[in-house]
């Protein structure tokens, strides 16, 4: 069975999420956005294995400590989508929009496509690719503990922003309404920022993407 620990990061409190296969003790990062230690504490306290980071997006927030994680433990670096690698490319830029130190680049092992499927121990995560709030963003989906990864597409009342450079209002929508919701009303998600929320919740309640609105 999989668990998880979110540890909120940087200024932006992003939920850079640790993910561990209860039976293998292997685990996986997803969204390192920064402070790193504070992400190492929580590897040590939950006793696991970290042996591979998982992104969802380019944002600096959520992979400004890729790098210093890659040049210290040697990690693999599982996605985004290739649409993303030009978020990638831009960190030194992004870090002086977002007010963030500047932090170094990296180079994805794997990029990911729609349909793919990541190990984290013995547990198996689907790959979903969701466009909108940046083109080459993919979300993680594990059936058996129905959780998903959704990064910046989906949040407790609310959506992710599309004013970003190549990011899509419709694009947004139509992965949320399209690929999200379709995997079930009980799945619980962690959100890039803020607190959980389940996708039947989201259906029911959230302004942009409830089922009332597209009747």
């Amino acid at each position: 069975m999989l668990h998880y620990q979110i540890v909120p990061v940087t200024h932006y409190q992003q939920n850079c999420t640790l993910l561990w296969c209860d039976q293998t003790r292997e685990a996986a990062v997803v969204d390192p956005g920064g402070d790193i230690e504070r992400i190492l504490a929580a590897v040590a306290a939950q006793e696991v294995k970290l042996t591979q980071i998982l992104l969802t997006h380019g944002h600096l927030d959520h992979v400004g400590a890729t790098a210093v994680l890659v040049k210290r433990l040697g990690l693999p670096v599982i996605g985004p989508h290739a649409d993303d690698l030009f978020w990638i490319n831009l960190l030194p830029q992004q870090a002086q929009m977002m007010g963030f130190v500047p932090v170094e680049g990296f180079v994805p092992t794997r990029l990911l496509n729609h349909g793919d499927k990541v190990k984290v121990g013995n547990a198996e995560l689907n790959v979903l690719h969701c466009p909108g709030h940046t083109p080459g963003h993919v979300i993680f989906f594990d059936p058996e503990s129905r959780l998903a990864q959704v990064g910046d597409v989906l949040f407790k009342g609310s959506i992710g922003r599309t004013d970003f450079p190549r990011g899509n209002h419709q694009d947004l929508l139509n992965s949320i309404r399209e690929r999200v919701f379709p995997l079930g009303d009980d799945v619980r998600f962690i959100p890039g920022h803020g607190p959980m929320s389940t996708l039947g919740h989201e259906r029911a309640t959230n302004p942009f993407v409830a089922d009332k609105n597209f009747g």
